[in-house]
């Protein structure tokens, strides 16, 4: 028995490629469909009852906060009509004398008594005065100690600790500290304010607002829709502050496993059965949280995902029914076909395998193989071909088998006996390779050649003639076999050139193409191939990326004209270099070279001698001028060395004008040096005197860059270039700056309106003042009183 359940397990898995398989695979993708949309209705609808329980949530949540917001906000407000009241900022900021201090604080008591009557809801509020260790309440003033067994002394809190906490580091902070009121025991919510330190730095005072908790409880206890859960009021630090029940985590099983010592961890969105969710108050640091269980809300949804995976469940013992009676279906035909080629199967093939497969493999077999040989001979002959064509381009004329046997087996028509050379030099091949990421070099430039060959080729044939391409010494040639008929072969080659170049910028090739004349036979494609070459040679004097025909330079070569460059034109380009006249010396440099260069042709070796001529006369220069170890030049051999390397005059001309500009820059620095220290001397003593004045007359608002121009006997724009360059700011800006910072002074140090600081700073329109004031300090002079 356990030898045939063996058997059956390996049966089944040399079947395991089987079109059966890959059927049964297929109706199981097309079952999965309506599991797919089950699952989706089920996600959706999941997610549309989160999205209703949150909704609900948040209502509780914004109801809850709109109610004690509304009792924070009067908090806040009566603590900032605290904070900036008169009298207080003159008690806590003026200095007066020390005979004053006690009437203004008796002042200050008064105007507290119409702020109790004002904000009825606030059941206590005072200022604690740290110069005094008093305590002012609305229509009296104690001591700290007294005040506190007034107000707190309720055996929860000591004495010391409302001390630390009124002259603690925090401010405008919430808490909850104990309150004596008609002799009861009440929490209250404390709204805790520091006052800035005085001028010296000293400690002034503690703003306390108070209002009951109960005032708080009251309005949480009147949210409806609650259903079972806790509401929680967090202060800026996630510390409970207030609970619809105990904020205990011992006592509160619900809260304990969202709390992190003191502190409410917030990021905790659900542990266990609960869920929390909160959101911060609208007028201060407070927060408002809710802890719910989720066993109120999670019952629908249980509903729904028992419904989806009972309609799941059908799907599947549905499909499996319908799955196995096509299967024995559709399987019969395959399987008659397959025993019918199973004399031409292997038992590999067999089971590596399916059906299918078998029977494509047994159709495709000939023909893969015929294919294989024809590309073989293929790939065979384009070598033979092009080794044919090199050694024909070479003169090697000596071959076993002639040439018009050879052209004919390698399919290579020939109508007539007339040729030409064009050579294409690629000139941005490495660009090119970058590229083509992925693809080894050689195939690279493989792909290269044949794409110029089929372009040339092409375009040879469309003018009537026959062109072959090959490789040649890092070029590619084509062989041209002439149409006799012809009127114009000369033209003809340079129009394929032409079209050449033009196709192939499409790929961004950048070709240099020569053409050698016309020759006949098999010896006078040799030498059309070095025709073709040495006019190659020639786009150092012409330039890259044109069309270079042999016989034009051939025909302008006989009308050569010497070598220019007499002593006197290079004494006078050496006065331009001393003088470090760069504009002056690279035009006459330039007349030199266009002289030399121009038609007719320059041979190769009388141009390099002139621009190595040219470097010459500019080190004999710098050496006139004292540079007598080489300096510049000799120091920067990699001048030389760019110059030798470039493939063209051009760019060798361009290489001499950037060592011409630098061999000027130095000698014009030379002479240079001593002028400009004095001038730089005298600007810096300018400008420390136009400092001088403005911080002398910032008050004047006469005060602008004209009136300093007229007063240093200088028009004010140029001035104010020269302030510029100098200091990297404008004059304008500099006045500007100066003026904002006397104002931030006044306005902390005086107590006086904004027109009166802006006309004492020199703006006699306020509204300017605000402007250029909000430019340089991104805030309005009032926001800024405000803050400091």
């Amino acid at each position: 028995m356990r030898v045939m359940n063996m058997l059956n397990m390996r049966y089944l898995w040399q079947k395991r490629k089987s079109v059966v398989v890959t059927w049964l695979i297929s109706y199981s993708a097309v079952l999965i469909i309506p599991i797919i949309i089950s699952l989706i209705i089920y996600s959706q609808a999941s997610h549309a009852l989160t999205s209703e329980i949150h909704r609900a949530n948040d209502s509780l949540l914004k109801q809850m906060r709109y109610t004690i917001d509304n009792q924070v906000d009067l908090m806040k407000r009566l603590n900032m009509e605290i904070t900036w009241n008169t009298q207080l900022q003159s008690l806590m900021y003026t200095g007066g004398s020390a005979k004053e201090a006690p009437f203004t604080a008796y002042r200050l008591a008064k105007e507290f008594r119409l702020y109790k009557t004002s904000y009825g809801s606030i059941d206590e509020f005072y200022v604690y005065w740290n110069q005094e260790d008093s305590v002012i309440r609305p229509g009296n003033i104690r001591d700290s100690a007294t005040a506190f067994q007034t107000i707190h002394a309720t055996g929860s809190m000591d004495y010391e600790e409302w001390k630390e906490a009124l002259k603690g580091t925090e401010t405008n902070r919430f808490i909850v500290w104990p309150h004596l009121d008609g002799g009861g025991t009440r929490s209250s919510i404390v709204y805790l304010t520091r006052l800035p330190k005085d001028l010296e730095g000293q400690d002034t005072g503690t703003v306390v607002v108070m209002a009951d908790a109960s005032r708080f409880q009251n309005a949480i206890e009147s949210i409806s829709g609650l259903s079972g859960g806790q509401l929680l009021i967090l202060n800026e630090e996630s510390e409970v502050l207030l609970s619809n029940r105990s904020a205990d985590p011992e006592e509160n099983a619900e809260l304990k496993p969202f709390m992190n010592g003191r502190h409410v961890n917030l990021d905790k969105s659900k542990v266990g059965d609960s869920e929390l969710f909160y959101i911060p108050s609208a007028v201060s640091d407070l927060k408002y949280a809710i802890i719910i269980p989720s066993g109120v809300y999670w019952e629908k949804a249980e509903y729904v995902r028992s419904f989806t995976f009972i309609s799941i469940l059908i799907s599947l013992v549905s499909a499996g029914v319908l799955t196995l009676f096509f299967l024995r279906r559709n399987y019969s035909p395959i399987q008659e076909l397959v025993n019918t080629l199973a004399d031409k199967i292997t038992p590999q093939e067999r089971a590596d395998w399916n059906e299918l497969s078998l029977i494509r493999q047994a159709v495709l077999h000939t023909r893969n193989e015929k294919d294989e040989v024809m590309l073989q001979l293929q790939k065979h002959q384009h070598v033979l071909r092009s080794n044919m064509m090199g050694r024909l381009l070479k003169g090697k004329l000596d071959a076993l088998v002639p040439y018009e046997e050879s052209f004919k087996s390698y399919q290579m028509e020939l109508q007539s006996n007339e040729f030409a050379v064009i050579l294409f030099m690629l000139e941005n091949e490495d660009c090119l390779y970058e590229k083509l990421p992925g693809i080894d070099v050689n195939e690279r430039r493989k792909l290269l050649q044949f794409i110029i060959s089929n372009v040339v080729e092409e375009l040879a044939r469309k003018r009537s003639h026959i062109g072959y391409v090959a490789e040649s010494d890092d070029m590619m040639v084509c062989l041209v076999n002439l149409n006799t008929g012809a009127p114009d072969v000369n033209a003809d080659l340079r129009g394929i050139a032409s079209e050449a170049q033009d196709f192939l910028k499409r790929y961004d090739m950048e070709l240099t193409v020569s053409l050698s004349g016309k020759h006949l036979s098999w010896p006078g494609i040799a030498e059309a191939y070095q025709e073709a070459v040495d006019a190659m040679e020639y786009k150092m004097v012409l330039g890259k990326k044109g069309i270079i025909s042999y016989e034009e330079i051939a025909r302008e070569g006989e009308g050569q004209s010497d070598y220019y460059y007499p002593l006197q034109m290079e004494q006078q380009l050496i006065n331009f270099i001393k003088a470090g006249d760069y504009a002056q010396a690279s035009a006459y440099m330039n007349e030199i070279t266009d002289r030399n260069f121009g038609k007719p042709l320059m041979s190769l070796t009388l141009a390099k001698c002139l621009i190595f001529n040219l470097v010459a006369t500019m080190i004999k220069a710098m050496n006139e001028l004292g540079d007598k170890d080489g300096g510049l030049i000799g120091a920067n051999t990699q001048w030389m060395e760019s110059i030798m390397a470039c493939d063209t005059i051009q760019e060798m001309q361009q290489e001499l004008q950037a060592l011409l500009r630098e061999v000027c820059r130095a000698a014009g620095e030379k002479r240079s040096a001593n002028v400009s220290q004095d001038r730089e001397l005298s600007l810096r003593d300018l400008v420390a005197k136009v400092t001088r004045y403005i911080e002398d007359n910032y008050g004047d608002p006469n005060l602008n860059v004209n009136a300093i121009g007229e007063r240093f006997d200088l028009k004010g724009s140029y001035l104010s270039k020269l302030f510029k360059n100098q200091t990297g700011e404008g004059l304008l800006d500099c006045i500007h700056k100066f003026r904002i910072g006397q104002a931030k002074e006044l306005i902390r140090t005086k107590n006086e309106s904004i027109s009166e600081i802006s006309r004492m700073v020199g703006y006699n329109d306020a509204a300017t003042f605000i402007r250029v004031f909000k430019k340089y300090e991104g805030i309005t002079p009032g926001k800024f009183k405000e803050i400091g």
